[in-house]
């Protein structure tokens, strides 16, 4: 072992994915710990020596963040690799001076070392911030490429929340394959539309396994959907790159780490929820990817809702749930729920703060700034506990459920509840037809 000592800060996703790739079997470093951050329940635990490799037999420790400037001290740490995304500018730099007053250099990987070559083609999907409809942009490209007779596997950015040794390599392909590999609300987010519109989806922790296990799928494959989480940027070289803005936070697209970079590397940059955005904010990211990426291809596009039960919302007192991680540190103020209640007549929309319980009441002291929305926090058996209580709790007519999956499949909910669907609709052209066509064509040449 080399004397070069790193810690890898992340949230067990782009780090363990960092490891791999660029620490894993090199002895010119000594990888002497994980720190985590944003996910519940990460640190504490060891990246297992199965996944580790031969040159860490006892695998490695996973700590809390806030113990990172002790742990550089007493370990002797040379660097710090930060590997997580969403995060603010001013934020990455501040731990990055925490990291050089403890005595450690600060680095940020790029695609070069990290970035895996796939056999097949790869249309990568990814957004500028967490909640701007990266996945409903995943689904559309996926039935573009599926209408023109291609077979399409997703492979979606980690989210490891529970053993890392038997989540090396995860395949999808039925609704019941979530119960099998003991799948979170946020995990069965991400795969249940991809599985009910007929394409397998991979996830897991091994990303270079992953891909290989999806270029031989069983059922074929002719094409990589690389489905992207939070902002990161993608584990594999695309062959189209697709990036996701948001005219409701204009200027994020410049401000957060490494959102800016997905905007960089776009070959299309799609301009959603148009429909429901102030003006202003529009043009303001028209200009913003203009002056960063003049080359790319633009696509406008609406976020079309849909409710199965509009009768629950009109004129009730409804409680709002949405997708937990755009309310958290992806800082929506306003998801498609709200859209939803007020398009459709809502009388109230409840605060459901007063009736949280539990872990949802934590994430709401955690995060004071997400307002009258209730996020679908779902990491685990005991946050889905507590929110089924907090809805239960929870004085209103009717529920407003805007996550991705049926919630009322996994979570016990006695009240009458409308579910929020919604779908990207390109508005004029370029289109999605237009921006895929020349890879379909290469494809099928």
């Amino acid at each position: 072992m080399a004397d070069r000592k790193i810690i890898i800060i992340g949230a067990a996703g782009r780090d363990f994915h960092n490891f791999n790739t660029v620490y894993r079997d090199n002895p010119a470093y000594k990888v002497v710990a994980f720190t985590a951050a944003q996910i519940p329940d990460i640190a504490g635990r060891k990246y297992p020596a199965a996944l580790a490799g031969g040159l860490y037999p006892d695998g490695i420790p996973i700590y809390e963040q806030g113990e990172l400037e002790r742990l550089i001290k007493e370990l002797d740490v040379d660097e710090c690799v930060f590997a997580y995304s969403d995060i603010p500018y001013t934020v990455v730099m501040g731990v990055g001076a925490k990291v050089n007053a403890a005595g450690a250099d600060f680095t940020l990987l790029g695609g070069k070392g990290t970035m895996i070559k796939s056999t097949k083609p790869v249309v990568a999907v990814g957004a500028i911030r967490t909640g701007c409809g990266k996945s409903q942009t995943s689904r559309r490209i996926a039935e573009v490429l599926m209408a023109a007779g291609l077979k399409v596997i997703a492979i979606r950015h980690p989210m490891p929340y529970g053993d890392l040794e038997a989540q090396k390599v995860q395949r999808f392909a039925a609704i019941e394959d979530l119960a099998k590999h003991d799948c979170t609300i946020e995990e069965m987010e991400e795969y249940e539309p991809h599985i009910a519109r007929g394409n397998v989806i991979y996830a897991g922790v091994d990303y270079d396994a992953i891909l290989r296990a999806a270029e031989n799928d069983p059922d074929g494959c002719d094409v990589i959907l690389w489905d992207g989480g939070n902002n990161d940027f993608p584990f594999y070289v695309p062959d189209l790159m697709v990036t996701v803005v948001d005219p409701h936070r204009p200027g994020h697209e410049l401000l957060y780490y490494p959102g800016e970079t997905t905007l960089r590397i776009a070959d299309v940059v799609v301009i959603n929820k148009i429909d429901s955005a102030d003006p202003a904010g529009v043009e303001a990211v028209r200009r913003n990817i203009a002056s960063v990426n003049p080359g790319a291809k633009v696509v406008d596009a609406a976020s079309t809702i849909s409710v199965d039960k509009p009768e629950a919302i009109k004129g009730k007192r409804v409680l709002v749930v949405e997708d937990g991680p755009t309310l958290t540190h992806g800082e929506m103020k306003i998801g498609a729920g709200v859209v939803a209640a007020q398009r459709f007549g809502a009388a109230e929309i409840v605060d459901p703060r007063p009736y949280a319980v539990g872990r949802l009441a934590d994430t709401f002291r955690t995060y004071p700034d997400i307002g009258m929305l209730l996020p679908a926090m779902g990491y685990g058996s005991e946050q889905m506990a507590d929110l089924s209580a907090t809805i239960e709790r929870t004085d209103c007519d009717s529920v407003v459920i805007a996550t991705p999956i049926d919630l009322g499949r996994v979570i016990k909910i006695d009240k009458p509840n409308t579910r929020v669907e919604y779908c990207l609709d390109e508005m004029g052209h370029p289109n999605m037809e237009d921006v895929l066509a020349g890879l379909i064509a290469k494809v099928k040449k």
